[in-house]
């Protein structure tokens, strides 16, 4: 390995450490209370250090939602060779579900803990983010294009399904429906309620 490969390799692994700590640090201190040299104590290295890598807290932020995000789109990537569309949608309300309560605490990290979000305000693509979201939208459009959902907006129709697996996932992270549901009822709730969404897939599409 040459000198230049073992610089960037190191440069890598300190960029994960980084992310590492501050993943754990924001779960368990919450945004506000971790600073960057939180971060730099908990890995032994000096805040400049951190600000090598990373222009603020904010930025550290936005590069673990992108983290997430890919990792998101790595559960995905299997259901691109299912060929019809259809079948592929009511997958990723699967897979999504899985991908939420296999990272359940990535996930409470990606959409519900209360942050800022200026890096991805600052940004001019947000590109795991969406590439998550846009093959959701492309499943939707294949379908349309083969006769289901006639009539309906693509995006809208996508965010709609979006919202109600991650309602289901939201729910179950925060342990929000253990006191609401009967024991019977809550037990396998995720799945139970992923095959609902799936079965209303199932109804509300039109075909021709």
């Amino acid at each position: 390995m040459s000198i230049a490969e073992r610089k960037e390799r190191q440069k890598i692994e300190l960029r994960t450490k980084i992310l590492d700590a501050a993943r754990t640090l924001f779960l368990e201190q919450g945004y506000e209370q971790t600073s960057i040299r939180n971060i730099a104590d908990r890995i032994e290295y000096s805040p400049t250090t951190i600000y090598l890598y990373f222009k603020d807290k904010d930025d550290v932020f936005y590069a673990l939602h992108q983290d997430g995000f890919a990792l998101l789109r790595q559960f995905m990537r299997p259901l691109e060779h299912v060929s019809d569309p259809f079948e592929r949608l009511k997958a990723l309300s699967k897979v999504y579900t899985t991908f939420a309560m296999e990272n359940t605490e990535l996930y409470d990290l990606m959409f519900t803990m209360p942050a800022p979000m200026k890096a991805l305000a600052e940004k001019e693509e947000w590109t795991e983010g969406d590439n998550a979201f846009n093959f959701l939208l492309q499943t939707v459009r294949e379908c349309q294009s083969q006769g289901y959902f006639e009539g309906m907006d693509a995006e809208v129709l996508s965010y709609t399904v979006w919202s109600m697996v991650h309602g289901i996932c939201s729910l179950e992270i925060r342990g929000r429906c253990v006191k609401v549901l009967s024991e019977a009822t809550y037990e396998n709730i995720v799945s139970k309620a992923t095959a609902q969404v799936v079965e209303i897939l199932d109804r509300m599409h039109t075909k021709r």
